[in-house]
């Protein structure tokens, strides 16, 4: 199926400068798009690159537009955001090709008699729904998928393949968990006492929001005795790591493999690239972005940018770095001494 330009400027909105009846049946990056396609520009670095663009149809901003509205042949939507409409047309090219799965239960699947699941809703070959778990209408339980005593799955949410959402869990509405994850497994919580390790039953549980995505392999942990809450519009890569008690805010997005120990409150609208990691029992506000490898050690109490490592270097003038690092200590001592020094000198000058 392709759509008119006319058919996505008035789904989607934006400025349209072109034949509005041309036909696109497919999005594709600047460089590898054809006639057919339809593409974008967000990086205005690439311009030039979209100058020489095959496809039909390009989605740029206003500034980009002024630049290339005589270079480029094709038609143009103009929007302020280009990367969000990419995004917006990718969808609907993805929802032609969709499988939608059929509501039902498949007669593999094991539904306890005190669960309640939706008529509309889909459950696939080898799911268990464990008693006084609730699955709402459009919600989709791919095969393998657990959903423990009493948890909650909202409507419209999509359990992949495999994965285990584990007693008295909540999701909400429109979430999507890949496979392999884990919501709701023990938090890592021990008391010490002679030398061994006493654990603390974790009986909080893991309360998600609605429109969260959950990715791969990604683990949640259930509350000691609160609750860990992952409020709306999260979205989590794959292999992260989020300890009990922590509290994520709204629209706060991580990259792969982040790590979060536990009871750490983080605000809304918040950025961590990949394998940053975060220590227990701090709080980090609103709109902190967090660099790829950063550790974050103490709490951030004011927006803005924060790395914490060093840049990457040829691996001889690390060492050499290393060690001058180790030796600050003592350079430091020797500095005091000349300051001293100069100042018994000037003196007696």
């Amino acid at each position: 199926m392709s759509y008119r330009l006319r058919m996505l400027v008035e789904r989607l909105g934006g400025q349209l400068f072109g034949d509005a009846e041309i036909e696109v049946s497919g999005i594709a990056p600047l460089d590898s798009a054809n006639a057919s396609h339809i593409t974008f520009l967000s990086n205005s670095k690439l311009r030039a690159v979209a100058a020489q663009t095959r496809a039909s149809a390009l989605i740029l901003s206003p500034a980009d537009d002024g630049e290339l509205q005589h270079a480029y042949g094709g038609a143009r939507i103009v929007t302020n955001n280009p990367y969000a409409y990419f995004a917006r047309v990718a969808q609907l090219f993805a929802e032609q090709s969709a499988i939608v799965p059929e509501p039902g239960i498949h007669p593999t699947a094991s539904v306890h008699p005190e669960a309640k699941v939706d008529a509309a809703a889909s459950i696939g070959p080898h799911v268990t729904v464990d008693a006084g778990a609730r699955v709402a209408a459009g919600a989709v339980l791919d095969a393998g998928s657990f959903v423990g005593r009493n948890a909650v799955v909202g409507e419209g949410t999509h359990l992949h393949a495999n994965v285990s959402f584990h007693a008295g869990c909540e999701i909400g509405r429109n979430g999507i968990i890949h496979s392999g994850a884990v919501i709701g497994a023990d938090g890592f919580g021990f008391a010490k006492e002679n030398g061994a390790w006493v654990k603390i039953p974790q009986t909080g549980r893991v309360v998600i929001g609605d429109d969260v995505e959950i990715g791969a392999n990604t683990t949640i942990d259930r509350g000691a005795l609160s609750d860990t809450v992952i409020e709306d519009g999260v979205k989590l890569d794959n292999q992260i790591q989020i300890g009990h008690n922590c509290h994520i805010g709204a629209h706060t997005a991580m990259a792969g493999c982040v790590g979060v120990a536990g009871s750490a409150k983080i605000g809304k609208y918040c950025t961590f690239g990949g394998a940053a990691m975060v220590l227990g029992h701090l709080t980090i506000v609103d709109n902190v972005h967090i660099s790829s490898g950063s550790m974050v050690s103490r709490s951030i109490l004011e927006p803005g940018q924060y790395t914490g490592f060093y840049p990457l270097a040829k691996n001889a003038d690390w060492e050499k770095t290393a060690a001058i690092v180790r030796n600050l200590g003592t350079m430091r001592e020797k500095i005091r001494e000349l300051e001293k020094t100069v100042k018994t000198l000037t003196k007696e000058k």
